[in-house]
């Protein structure tokens, strides 16, 4: 009988590790797909591209993300890369001039990464999702794989 009892203890504790673990997982506010903001987003050097659309999954202690848009040239964009939050370098497809991006958690609504090139940094950015969930504001800071100073700021509106 107590043999039964803590066998069922067990396989109690570990199903709501699970639920709790997967409502927390959940609950990460950058998730979601976001549409590109042109006219609200600045972008230095320019141009802006014609539009984007951001999509944000959640992964364990950490996100996928994937990009798909129009650059200001109306060539195709696609972008994917999966970081943890544990700021440790992961590698990325499509993102130009970068081979590797790392990301940390710094709240509930903001997430910082760094975009880099052979291990050199090139690109700081800082995500924050406003407290109501509609906007997503992104800062970049840095040089591109251009050699020129980065300075954008690009609005994205949940959908």
């Amino acid at each position: 009988m107590r043999l039964r009892t803590l066998t069922l203890l067990a396989i109690t504790v570990a199903m709501s590790a699970l639920v709790l673990g997967s409502i927390a997982h959940a609950a990460d506010n950058q998730v979601g797909t976001w549409k590109l903001n042109v006219a609200k987003s600045k972008y230095s050097p320019g141009p802006a591209p014609k539009d984007g659309t951001l999509t944000v999954e959640s992964e364990p202690n950490g996100l996928k993300i994937t990009i798909h848009g129009t650059d200001a040239e109306g060539k195709a964009v696609h972008m994917e890369f999966a970081p943890k939050y544990d700021g440790k370098d992961v590698p990325t497809t499509g993102m130009l001039g970068a081979d590797t991006i790392s990301m940390k958690k710094i709240d509930d609504y903001t997430v910082e990464s760094v975009s880099k090139k052979g291990g050199k940094p090139l690109i700081t950015t800082k995500s924050v999702v406003s407290k109501d969930g509609k906007t997503r504001t992104t800062t970049q800071k840095g040089t591109n794989a251009k050699g020129e100073k980065v300075n954008n700021t690009i609005v994205y509106d949940k959908q």
